[in-house]
């Protein structure tokens, strides 16, 4: 009788074993990647390895801020969400800063790291991924986490994208561009993060009223 009424079934809100044991999982997962490609990015001299590592750390920040808001009040998960949304606003608006700075001051960076960096990173994203699709929709706070680990497996492929084009053209442009692209990315995932955080806000002051 879901559709009784004209209710929309309540989005799934992480109040689950199962989605907190793989949550944890993913945590570890980027934390890791965190350190390893954040020094590999300073070795090859990478923008956009450093852009991706900065995206797995602030990936296994809000993920513990989601692993603690579950079953919270929707008020407190759309908070959490809100914070989520504009933390991934202020790394895209770093990542675009640092990459237009690099323009002017960056090197040929090193093409075999960021391919090899940038494999082994994609295959932590996907496992990422699959430990996570099961439950892509949900409300803020769940789909943040959804839309973070995707930008993460899309990021990586980007940064190997960006090492053939290093390899290719002996410039540090495809990388750079590479850059550029994912700090639109986490632009991208801010905005929809921000206003699905404020539409179930709007939604529980009603409620809230009401009682």
């Amino acid at each position: 009788m879901a559709g009784c009424c004209n209710h929309d079934p309540a989005p799934f809100d992480g109040m689950s074993a199962d989605y907190k044991r793989r949550l944890w999982a993913v945590i570890a997962i980027n934390a890791t990647m965190f350190a390893v490609e954040m020094g590999a990015g300073y070795m090859a001299g990478s923008q956009a390895l450093k852009a991706d590592a900065l995206d797995f750390f602030g990936d296994a920040l809000t993920y513990g801020i989601s692993l603690a808001v579950i079953g919270s009040s929707l008020s407190v998960r759309a908070n959490a969400a809100l914070f989520k949304g504009f933390s991934l606003l202020v790394m895209g608006l770093w990542v675009f800063g640092s990459t237009v700075h690099q323009v002017f001051v960056a090197g040929v960076p090193s093409a075999p790291i960021m391919g090899a960096i940038g494999f082994v990173a994609l295959a932590a994203n996907l496992a990422s991924v699959l430990l996570l699709v099961a439950y892509k929709d949900g409300d803020a706070n769940v789909r943040s986490v959804w839309l973070c680990s995707r930008n993460d497996a899309i990021g990586n492929v980007a940064v190997m994208v960006a090492a053939l084009g290093v390899w290719g053209t002996a410039t540090g442009w495809p990388d750079l561009i590479v850059a550029g692209l994912m700090a639109a990315l986490f632009l991208s995932s801010a905005f929809q993060i921000v206003r699905q955080a404020l539409a179930e806000k709007r939604r529980e002051t009603p409620a809230v009223a009401a009682e």
